[in-house]
């Protein structure tokens, strides 16, 4: 019988029967390789030589200056290979994968760095590679998409639902029932059945681990906060980890969106909207009317725009032990303005929510204070959405002539 772990009432693995073999043979395999000391060393291996770990932490001396509060620091997340933390989880579940003798992975995407940083996972290992993405994800992504097609991964576009993250995963899920014996699905975050929100954070959790040596190493002393962007929860949980036992306080950031009052966002736990609900296989906080119907959200940023929230994360905030806040496109854009002419740092949007909170909050702390901001991905991939932002009209004259080219 299937394992059911859950996180105070959340979590646990509501499936069709038919996926019970198939989640059985990965809780299996996954206890196997957390009990093999072996497999963390060969994954630490993997990851110092093929990606860019560990990845250091960077002093930002302007903003410290500029908000004349805290001591702030940036954990680069974004040196990456493949340009954000998505890489951590897919490679391990890669080996995992191998391990397995399963031959294809598949995976869903919003912002599309997971996408990517699996199709370059399959390259690596020889899997065959499927990617479901919602088209509205596609139409503001496209460089993503453009490299997972050729890294070798078919993307198929779906078109169900409002078209975004949440949608992948249905569609994910659909495939997997379909193909089990040979595919494995890659998560991408802390959400779903067990034991996915447990393996996405045991991989993760490589930044944590990181994080508070590196502080104590620069610092001799531990941050007062650290701050990290929340969709599924994946970087924060990844960073948090590290500071569980700690005198530190934990501050997740969902998109605020248009604003909370507009119901134009994704803000599960720091709204008033988010109602706790049982969907794709798991039991958390959910954006969903009184029916138990699955609400439409936004985002500027493609990664936080899903309906539900990591069960680890909804346990923490019962517990409260991390206090969740919102940032809205505006203050995200704001923040990444900041970032680029400041420090020279372009964020992904998705973490210049996290920029966003720290930004408002540095001012009022002391001078001895540090605090950390966990610079999740690197924001080549929004240049789209960034330019249409900026309404930059050397940008816009180049797109126009381009597509002239391209219809000529």
């Amino acid at each position: 019988m299937i394992e059911r772990r859950y996180y105070g009432e959340f979590g646990g693995a509501y499936i069709p029967e038919i996926l019970v073999s198939t989640f059985d043979q990965l809780v299996k395999a996954f206890k196997e390789v957390k009990d093999d000391p072996d497999f963390w060393e060969e994954y630490v291996k993997i990851m110092s030589t093929y990606s860019c770990r560990p990845t250091p932490i960077t002093f930002a001396e302007n903003f410290t200056r500029h908000f004349g509060g805290a001591r702030i620091y940036i954990k680069r997340e974004d040196l990456n290979h493949t340009g954000a933390h998505k890489v951590n989880n897919v490679m391990g579940q890669g080996l995992l994968t191998k391990r397995m003798g399963k031959t294809r992975v598949i995976a869903e995407t919003g912002a599309g760095q997971h996408g990517v940083a699996t199709a370059t996972m399959a390259a690596k290992y020889g899997f065959k590679c499927t990617i479901y993405m919602g088209e509205v994800d596609i139409a503001r992504q496209s460089p993503n998409v453009f490299w997972m097609k050729r890294l070798g991964a078919e993307v198929i576009p779906v078109k169900d639902g409002a078209r975004i993250l949440k949608d992948a995963i249905n569609a994910a899920f659909r495939d997997w029932v379909t193909n089990m014996d040979d595919t494995h699905y890659v998560l991408g975050t802390v959400c779903g059945p067990h034991p996915f929100p447990e393996i996405v954070s045991y991989f993760q959790s490589i930044i944590g681990k990181e994080a508070r040596g590196q502080i104590l190493e620069q610092e001799g002393k531990l941050p007062a906060r650290v701050y990290a962007c929340v969709g599924g929860g994946s970087n924060a949980v990844g960073i948090f980890s590290g500071f569980f036992n700690d005198p530190v306080e934990l501050v997740g950031v969902e998109a605020g969106g248009k604003g909370l009052d507009t119901g134009h966002h994704a803000s599960r736990l720091a709204s008033k909207d988010g109602t706790i609900g049982v969907a794709q296989g798991y039991k958390t906080y959910f954006l969903q009317n009184s029916d138990g119907q699955m609400q439409e959200t936004h985002s500027v940023a493609a990664g936080l725009d899903y309906v539900g929230v990591s069960p680890i994360l909804a346990s923490l905030r019962e517990e409260g032990k991390v206090r969740f806040e919102s940032a809205t496109d505006q203050e995200v854009m704001d923040a990444l303005s900041l970032a680029l002419r400041k420090e020279g740092l372009v964020p992904a949007l998705e973490s210049a929510h996290a920029f966003a909170q720290a930004f408002k909050e540095a001012p009022d702390m002391g001078k001895d204070d540090v605090i950390m901001i966990n610079q999740s991905g690197r924001g080549d991939k929004d240049i789209f959405t960034i330019a249409d932002a900026y309404a930059d009209p050397e940008w816009q004259k180049f797109i126009k002539e381009k597509a002239e080219e391209y219809c000529a």
